[in-house]
């Protein structure tokens, strides 16, 4: 999976209809309709504010698309499939259009607005996301030097420690190398 950190922006001209793409990280529903907000009172006079989000939450993946008066399935999906495709989460792209006088039929605003999808995130500098783990552990003091040596190979790092008869410590970590450090001081 990839994320972004900022926002990106790409604009054309198809079939005299102006498009403007832009993607936006998000951490939350309410992002993105921060978002669609500021673009409606930028874009007054757009014809159509399209947009499709993927978010990773604790629970699962929450995901959106709206066709915003387009033909069901010809905008907000086509958008979505390539946020998917890319396996981009905690973003939202957002698709502006102002039309030109020319219908584009079905098959027009689904290349159109697909189009416009994979050209701004393809623009987009994007991370790989790495899922974290919050784990415990119970440590005698002569093990936390071993310990605080192993976690730091593990790319990992101490969001807690509490000294008292023995060192009560909460980690963050790389998901993938939670075992490993659990089978070492567990």
């Amino acid at each position: 999976m990839f994320y972004l950190t900022e926002s990106y922006h790409y604009e054309e001209i198809i079939k005299k209809s102006r498009f403007i793409s832009i993607v936006f990280p998000i951490t939350s529903e309410q992002d993105v309709l921060k978002h669609i907000r500021e673009l409606q009172i930028e874009h007054p006079h757009a014809h159509h504010i399209v947009f499709a989000y993927r978010i990773k939450t604790p629970a699962g993946m929450v995901y959106r698309f709206f066709d915003a008066g387009e033909p069901t399935g010809t905008a907000g999906k086509p958008i979505f499939q390539h946020l998917e495709g890319k396996h981009i989460i905690n973003a939202v792209v957002v698709v502006v259009r102002y039309f030109g006088g020319v219908k584009l039929g079905a098959g027009g605003l689904t290349r159109a607005y697909g189009q416009m999808a994979r050209q701004v995130l393809d623009s987009a500098e994007l991370h790989s996301y790495i899922e974290m783990a919050e784990v415990h552990f119970t440590l005698d003091y002569e093990k936390f030097q071993a310990f605080e040596y192993a976690l730091k190979k593990l790319n990992g790092h101490i969001v807690e420690q509490i000294f008292a008869g023995q060192i009560s410590v909460t980690v963050n970590l790389p998901k993938e190398n939670k075992l490993t450090l659990e089978g070492q001081f567990n």
